[in-house]
Protein backbone atom coordinates (compact mmCIF):
# COMPACT_ATOMS: atom_id res chain seq x y z
CA UNK A 1 0.00 0.00 0.00
CA UNK A 2 1.72 3.31 -1.02
CA UNK A 3 2.36 5.78 1.63
CA UNK A 4 -0.27 8.03 2.97
CA UNK A 5 1.85 10.86 3.94
CA UNK A 6 3.45 14.27 2.21
CA UNK A 7 6.70 13.41 3.41
CA UNK A 8 9.32 12.99 0.69
CA UNK A 9 6.06 14.29 -2.24
CA UNK A 10 6.69 16.37 -4.83
CA UNK A 11 3.98 19.06 -4.94
CA UNK A 12 2.45 21.60 -7.56
CA UNK A 13 0.80 24.22 -6.43
CA UNK A 14 -0.92 26.49 -8.65
CA UNK A 15 -1.55 29.96 -7.23
CA UNK A 16 1.09 28.85 -4.57
CA UNK A 17 2.63 31.97 -3.70
CA UNK A 18 -0.16 34.04 -1.65
CA UNK A 19 -2.97 33.70 0.00
CA UNK A 20 -4.45 29.50 0.60
CA UNK A 21 -2.04 28.83 -2.18
CA UNK A 22 0.44 30.41 -0.35
CA UNK A 23 -0.24 28.83 3.35
CA UNK A 24 -0.49 25.12 1.29
CA UNK A 25 3.04 25.28 0.12
CA UNK A 26 4.17 26.45 3.46
CA UNK A 27 2.28 23.93 5.42
CA UNK A 28 2.97 21.20 2.83
CA UNK A 29 6.60 21.77 2.92
CA UNK A 30 6.58 21.18 7.46
CA UNK A 31 5.02 18.12 6.70
CA UNK A 32 7.72 17.01 3.97
CA UNK A 33 7.15 17.97 1.14
CA UNK A 34 9.42 19.46 -1.89
CA UNK A 35 6.78 22.23 -3.48
CA UNK A 36 6.91 23.52 -6.80
CA UNK A 37 5.04 27.43 -6.28
CA UNK A 38 3.19 28.45 -9.58
CA UNK A 39 2.52 32.50 -9.75
CA UNK A 40 0.64 34.14 -12.84
CA UNK A 41 2.23 37.61 -12.98
CA UNK A 42 4.97 39.62 -12.06
CA UNK A 43 3.16 41.43 -9.59
CA UNK A 44 3.13 38.21 -7.71
CA UNK A 45 6.45 37.56 -8.02
CA UNK A 46 7.50 38.78 -4.39
CA UNK A 47 4.95 37.22 -2.73
CA UNK A 48 5.41 33.93 -4.65
CA UNK A 49 9.85 34.44 -3.65
CA UNK A 50 8.59 34.87 -0.13
CA UNK A 51 6.74 31.65 0.14
CA UNK A 52 9.57 29.36 -1.77
CA UNK A 53 11.84 30.79 0.97
CA UNK A 54 9.68 29.85 3.35
CA UNK A 55 9.59 26.76 2.33
CA UNK A 56 13.50 26.31 2.50
CA UNK A 57 14.01 27.45 5.84
CA UNK A 58 10.82 24.45 6.92
CA UNK A 59 14.06 22.46 4.98
CA UNK A 60 12.42 21.10 2.39
CA UNK A 61 13.09 22.07 -1.65
CA UNK A 62 11.40 24.65 -3.63
CA UNK A 63 10.77 26.68 -6.91
CA UNK A 64 8.64 29.24 -8.69
CA UNK A 65 7.39 29.07 -11.94
CA UNK A 66 5.44 31.87 -13.26
CA UNK A 67 2.43 30.73 -15.90
CA UNK A 68 -0.66 32.46 -17.64
CA UNK A 69 -2.27 29.25 -16.91
CA UNK A 70 -5.00 30.25 -19.53
CA UNK A 71 -2.53 29.25 -22.03
CA UNK A 72 -2.02 24.98 -22.12
CA UNK A 73 1.58 25.60 -22.90
CA UNK A 74 2.12 27.54 -20.17
CA UNK A 75 0.19 24.61 -18.36
CA UNK A 76 2.47 22.15 -19.55
CA UNK A 77 5.82 23.96 -18.91
CA UNK A 78 4.85 23.99 -15.47
CA UNK A 79 4.46 20.67 -15.05
CA UNK A 80 7.76 19.83 -17.33
CA UNK A 81 9.49 22.09 -14.91
CA UNK A 82 8.38 20.28 -11.92
CA UNK A 83 9.23 16.85 -13.30
CA UNK A 84 12.43 18.18 -14.66
CA UNK A 85 13.45 19.80 -11.42
CA UNK A 86 12.56 16.86 -8.62
CA UNK A 87 11.84 13.60 -11.40
CA UNK A 88 7.70 13.61 -11.38
CA UNK A 89 5.13 14.95 -9.31
CA UNK A 90 3.09 13.21 -6.84
CA UNK A 91 0.13 15.89 -5.77
CA UNK A 92 -1.19 18.76 -8.00
CA UNK A 93 -3.35 21.29 -6.28
CA UNK A 94 -4.96 24.07 -8.45
CA UNK A 95 -6.08 26.85 -6.18
CA UNK A 96 -6.28 29.18 -9.20
CA UNK A 97 -9.63 31.59 -10.40
CA UNK A 98 -10.70 34.72 -10.74
CA UNK A 99 -14.11 36.54 -8.99
CA UNK A 100 -16.41 38.73 -10.97
CA UNK A 101 -19.82 40.18 -9.41
CA UNK A 102 -22.15 41.71 -12.15
CA UNK A 103 -25.25 41.72 -13.32
CA UNK A 104 -26.19 38.87 -16.72
CA UNK A 105 -27.23 42.61 -18.61
CA UNK A 106 -24.35 43.99 -18.14
CA UNK A 107 -21.57 41.31 -18.75
CA UNK A 108 -19.89 42.09 -21.64
CA UNK A 109 -18.08 38.96 -23.42
CA UNK A 110 -14.60 39.79 -23.08
CA UNK A 111 -15.39 39.47 -19.31
CA UNK A 112 -17.21 36.09 -20.18
CA UNK A 113 -14.54 34.67 -22.04
CA UNK A 114 -11.60 35.64 -19.37
CA UNK A 115 -13.71 34.29 -16.52
CA UNK A 116 -14.62 31.18 -18.68
CA UNK A 117 -10.58 31.30 -19.70
CA UNK A 118 -9.31 31.39 -15.75
CA UNK A 119 -11.93 29.37 -14.17
CA UNK A 120 -12.58 26.42 -16.86
CA UNK A 121 -10.06 26.31 -19.51
CA UNK A 122 -7.41 26.93 -17.16
CA UNK A 123 -8.58 23.85 -14.83
CA UNK A 124 -9.46 21.71 -16.97
CA UNK A 125 -6.13 21.10 -18.79
CA UNK A 126 -4.76 21.74 -15.31
CA UNK A 127 -6.46 18.47 -14.59
CA UNK A 128 -5.14 17.01 -18.17
CA UNK A 129 -1.76 17.55 -17.65
CA UNK A 130 -1.66 16.16 -14.00
CA UNK A 131 -3.48 13.25 -14.95
CA UNK A 132 -0.36 12.72 -17.74
CA UNK A 133 2.24 13.72 -15.42
CA UNK A 134 1.35 12.58 -11.90
CA UNK A 135 3.07 9.32 -10.64
CA UNK A 136 0.55 6.32 -9.42
CA UNK A 137 -1.22 6.99 -6.14
CA UNK A 138 -0.94 10.62 -7.46
CA UNK A 139 -3.71 13.30 -5.86
CA UNK A 140 -5.59 15.93 -8.24
CA UNK A 141 -7.22 18.78 -6.28
CA UNK A 142 -9.20 21.45 -7.77
CA UNK A 143 -10.25 24.99 -5.84
CA UNK A 144 -14.56 25.45 -6.66
CA UNK A 145 -16.92 27.61 -4.79
CA UNK A 146 -19.69 26.60 -2.05
CA UNK A 147 -21.89 28.79 -4.72
CA UNK A 148 -21.87 25.61 -6.81
CA UNK A 149 -24.79 24.64 -4.18
CA UNK A 150 -26.45 28.24 -3.75
CA UNK A 151 -29.13 30.41 -5.44
CA UNK A 152 -28.05 33.53 -5.98
CA UNK A 153 -27.73 36.36 -8.35
CA UNK A 154 -24.51 38.46 -9.62
CA UNK A 155 -22.25 35.68 -9.91
CA UNK A 156 -23.23 33.88 -13.22
CA UNK A 157 -19.91 33.76 -14.78
CA UNK A 158 -18.18 32.90 -11.93
CA UNK A 159 -20.10 30.29 -10.38
CA UNK A 160 -20.81 29.29 -14.30
CA UNK A 161 -17.00 29.02 -14.99
CA UNK A 162 -16.67 27.02 -12.02
CA UNK A 163 -19.47 24.93 -12.52
CA UNK A 164 -17.79 22.84 -15.09
CA UNK A 165 -15.15 21.60 -12.85
CA UNK A 166 -17.56 19.21 -11.07
CA UNK A 167 -17.75 17.34 -14.21
CA UNK A 168 -13.97 17.31 -15.27
CA UNK A 169 -13.59 16.05 -11.92
CA UNK A 170 -15.77 13.22 -11.99
CA UNK A 171 -14.56 12.20 -15.53
CA UNK A 172 -10.92 12.55 -14.94
CA UNK A 173 -11.62 10.35 -11.42
CA UNK A 174 -12.96 7.40 -13.24
CA UNK A 175 -10.02 7.80 -16.43
CA UNK A 176 -7.24 8.15 -14.02
CA UNK A 177 -9.01 5.15 -11.54
CA UNK A 178 -6.65 2.74 -12.92
CA UNK A 179 -3.39 4.20 -11.85
CA UNK A 180 -5.17 5.18 -8.12
CA UNK A 181 -5.14 8.63 -8.81
CA UNK A 182 -7.76 10.54 -7.21
CA UNK A 183 -9.67 13.81 -8.41
CA UNK A 184 -11.56 16.10 -6.25
CA UNK A 185 -12.99 19.54 -5.83
CA UNK A 186 -12.71 21.46 -2.76
CA UNK A 187 -15.39 24.27 -2.84
CA UNK A 188 -15.15 26.73 -0.01
CA UNK A 189 -17.38 29.30 1.40
CA UNK A 190 -16.96 33.07 0.67
CA UNK A 191 -13.15 33.52 1.78
CA UNK A 192 -11.88 36.13 3.71
CA UNK A 193 -8.70 37.52 1.25
CA UNK A 194 -8.93 40.01 -0.84
CA UNK A 195 -10.43 38.53 -3.70
CA UNK A 196 -13.80 38.85 -1.70
CA UNK A 197 -13.99 42.36 -0.76
CA UNK A 198 -13.97 44.08 -4.35
CA UNK A 199 -17.08 41.98 -4.99
CA UNK A 200 -19.11 43.23 -2.11
CA UNK A 201 -20.52 46.03 -0.82
CA UNK A 202 -20.21 46.40 3.36
CA UNK A 203 -23.57 44.74 3.53
CA UNK A 204 -23.55 42.31 1.66
CA UNK A 205 -19.79 41.14 3.91
CA UNK A 206 -22.51 41.00 6.73
CA UNK A 207 -25.49 38.99 5.07
CA UNK A 208 -22.31 36.35 4.12
CA UNK A 209 -21.07 35.98 7.50
CA UNK A 210 -24.36 35.65 9.06
CA UNK A 211 -24.74 32.49 6.95
CA UNK A 212 -21.76 30.82 8.47
CA UNK A 213 -21.45 29.57 12.09
CA UNK A 214 -20.14 31.64 14.54
CA UNK A 215 -21.13 34.50 12.05
CA UNK A 216 -17.72 34.59 10.36
CA UNK A 217 -16.48 34.31 6.45
CA UNK A 218 -14.62 30.91 5.28
CA UNK A 219 -10.67 31.10 6.38
CA UNK A 220 -8.01 29.96 4.55
CA UNK A 221 -6.79 28.14 7.56
CA UNK A 222 -10.15 26.18 7.34
CA UNK A 223 -9.45 25.00 4.35
CA UNK A 224 -5.72 24.24 3.97
CA UNK A 225 -6.58 20.69 6.40
CA UNK A 226 -9.63 19.69 4.00
CA UNK A 227 -6.81 19.78 0.66
CA UNK A 228 -3.77 18.14 3.39
CA UNK A 229 -6.64 15.53 4.14
CA UNK A 230 -7.56 14.69 0.33
CA UNK A 231 -3.68 14.61 -0.60
CA UNK A 232 -3.04 11.71 2.46
CA UNK A 233 -5.32 9.73 4.25
CA UNK A 234 -8.30 10.74 2.27
CA UNK A 235 -7.34 9.15 -0.79
CA UNK A 236 -10.17 6.92 -0.64
CA UNK A 237 -12.33 10.18 -1.79
CA UNK A 238 -12.36 10.60 -5.89
CA UNK A 239 -15.17 12.18 -8.11
CA UNK A 240 -16.67 14.26 -5.16
CA UNK A 241 -17.02 17.81 -4.20
CA UNK A 242 -16.47 18.56 -0.66
CA UNK A 243 -18.03 21.80 1.15
CA UNK A 244 -16.39 23.04 3.71
CA UNK A 245 -18.01 26.46 4.32
CA UNK A 246 -18.98 26.32 7.72
CA UNK A 247 -22.98 25.79 7.07
CA UNK A 248 -23.28 28.78 4.22
CA UNK A 249 -25.23 26.22 2.16
CA UNK A 250 -25.39 22.73 1.20
CA UNK A 251 -26.30 20.21 -1.26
Amino acid sequence: MAERSLRGKVTVIGGGGKNLGGLLSTTFADEGAKVVVHYNSDSSAAEAEKTVNAVREAGSEAISVQGDLTQVSEVRRLFDTAVDTFGGVDVAVNTTGMVLRKPILETSEEEFDRMFAINAKAAYFFIQEAGRRLNDDGKIISLGTSLLAAFTDGYSTYAGGKAPLEHFTRAAAKEFADRRISVNVVAPGPMDTPFFYPQETPERVEFHKSQGMGNQLTHIEDIVPVIRFLATEGWWFTGQTMFPNGGYTTR
